[in-house]
């Protein structure tokens, strides 16, 4: 199968293939090895997946090369990030966010209880009122504050990206 790996890797441009070909068919091959142990229909699975991978990749690059920018709208298609071992459940940020308000909450709650004036103990309690509640305020001014800086370094990147000058990471420096 690696002989085949490398004949499609030839749909590849030229430049693309020297400088990082080696390279692919060496984790071809390590991730190769690593299904060999599995059943037929996986390693079916496995060589399709690749195979439409490098095809889909050298299409993508040869649409770089023409046209100078990254091609990540034209084919929708693709994966976009590389799959680690472990990897987060999706509702893990959401857990986490219903937690970090539970225990704000509760921090609010004591810090009620703490700065609450109540009479005597011999005397009935009323209700507690918080009079102090300035942690959760700051908490979402702080959390708007960061939305709002990683919206501004967002638009400025997009606008990097729209003028042009991602262009630039592709010339060569003077001195070499």
């Amino acid at each position: 199968m690696l002989a085949l790996y490398r004949s499609v890797l030839y749909l590849y441009p030229e430049d693309h293939r020297r400088e990082f070909g080696d390279e692919m068919q060496a984790v071809f091959a390590e991730a190769e090895r690593s299904v060999a142990v599995l059943g037929a229909s996986s390693r079916m699975a496995f060589y399709g997946r690749e195979l439409f991978g490098l095809i889909a990749g050298a299409m993508e690059e040869h649409i770089r090369c023409l046209t100078g920018i990254r091609s990540w709208g034209v084919l929708p298609w693709r994966r976009r990030a590389m799959r680690s071992d472990f990897r987060f459940s999706k509702a893990t940020p959401v857990l986490m966010a219903l937690i970090l308000v539970a225990i704000l909450i509760a921090i609010e709650k004591a810090t009620a209880i703490r700065n609450s004036v109540y009479p005597a103990s011999s005397v009935h309690v009323g209700p507690l009122h918080a009079e102090h509640f300035t942690f959760v305020p700051s908490l979402m001014l702080m959390f708007a504050c960061a939305y709002l800086v990683g919206m501004i370094g967002w638009a400025i990147v997009y606008a990097l990206h729209r003028s042009g000058v991602h262009r630039l990471d592709g010339m060569k420096g003077g001195t070499e």
